[in-house]
């Protein structure tokens, strides 16, 4: 792969340090914590894959945080899945643990907390992959975060074996190739958590909770459209605009009001966010499915106490 990082050739002091940098750089913002001091040592590939990156982690052992206060100073919306090459590295997410030995993999959620730790020497690919293109395919996916995908389920070993094949090649695809082959990895990913979700029993507040988590999903794959809807979103979920309503109440909401929200909370991100400095306002309000500039800032001003303007002139560099 050709974006190669290591700490081989850092101060030992600086070793650690270095690494933090180079993990948020590759992924999304973390904190990494080592106790191995100037002995610490890590390297990683990596290859943008279509929408999605294969990258190759190698290094000691250490505890890696992905904290609220991280998460609200970040942008990133990725799912990443953690395929085990070599030594073993643990999951937490969503009150769940689990472990990942080589062949088996998992995934974790970049817009919720989680914890990786690993307590020896250890190799991993990681396949990132941006959560729209998963939640096209399979929506509900945090009744899975922290779960192993194992060898021992035929759908799962071919996830396995893809990925693995696709980190080794993956710097030698060109442009379409790397766009069907990425597209493909996500089926199988897809195929196997729908598998997995499907076997287990779910008792009916489970299921209700699942369902939950899959309206949600489907409300942020398609925040952009403008014609997002309730009966259009029961429709799709294959239940009716009532239960839609009756899922949300439980969490104090309703379909409007948490399409609102969430779109409100994209546009605030992408107003603050210098990589977005360049666009006008409007340009990111109607890329977040507002369709009336006026209405727009009036809910915006009602939500945060300030114009967009002000919010965006108080956020970035002078």
């Amino acid at each position: 792969m050709p974006a190669l990082f290591t700490t081989e050739d850092a101060p030992t002091h600086r070793r650690l340090a270095l690494w933090q940098d180079i993990v948020c750089d590759v992924f999304v913002q973390l904190d990494c914590k080592s106790d191995l001091g100037t002995a610490f040592h890590g390297a990683i590939t990596s290859s943008q894959v279509g929408p999605a990156k294969c990258s190759t982690v190698s290094s000691s052992r250490q505890r890696v945080l992905r904290t609220p206060s991280r998460i609200a100073r970040a942008s990133e919306d990725f799912v990443l899945f953690a395929l085990g090459r070599r030594g073993a590295g643990a999951v937490l997410q969503d009150g769940r643990e689990t472990v990942i030995q080589p062949g088996e993999f998992a995934f974790y959620d970049t817009t919720r907390p989680y914890e990786l730790r690993f307590n020896d020497d250890f190799t991993q690919t990681i396949f990132q992959v941006p959560r729209a293109m998963l939640h096209r395919r399979f929506a509900g996916t945090e009744p899975l975060t922290a779960t192993t995908f194992t060898l021992d389920r035929p759908v799962e070993r071919l996830a396995s074996q893809f990925l693995a094949g696709l980190s080794d090649v993956a710097d030698r695809l060109d442009a379409d190739n790397a766009i069907r082959l990425s597209d493909q990895a996500v089926d199988l990913l897809a195929m196997a958590m729908s598998e997995r979700l499907g076997a287990a029993a779910l008792t009916s507040s489970t299921h209700r909770s699942a369902l939950l988590y899959r309206l949600k999903a489907h409300v942020l794959a398609h925040l952009p459209n403008p014609d997002l809807g309730l009966a259009e979103t029961a429709a799709a979920l294959g239940i009716s605009s009532r239960y839609v309503n009756s899922l949300l109440a439980d969490e104090g909401t309703s379909f409007q009001r948490f399409v609102l929200a969430q779109r409100l909370e994209r546009c605030k991100r992408d107003l603050a966010s210098s990589a977005h400095a360049h666009r006008h306002i409007s340009e990111i309000a109607f890329a977040w499915g507002f369709n009336d500039l006026s209405h727009f800032g009036r809910v915006f001003r009602e939500h945060y106490g300030l114009s967009p303007r002000d919010w965006r002139h108080g956020q970035l560099p002078n």
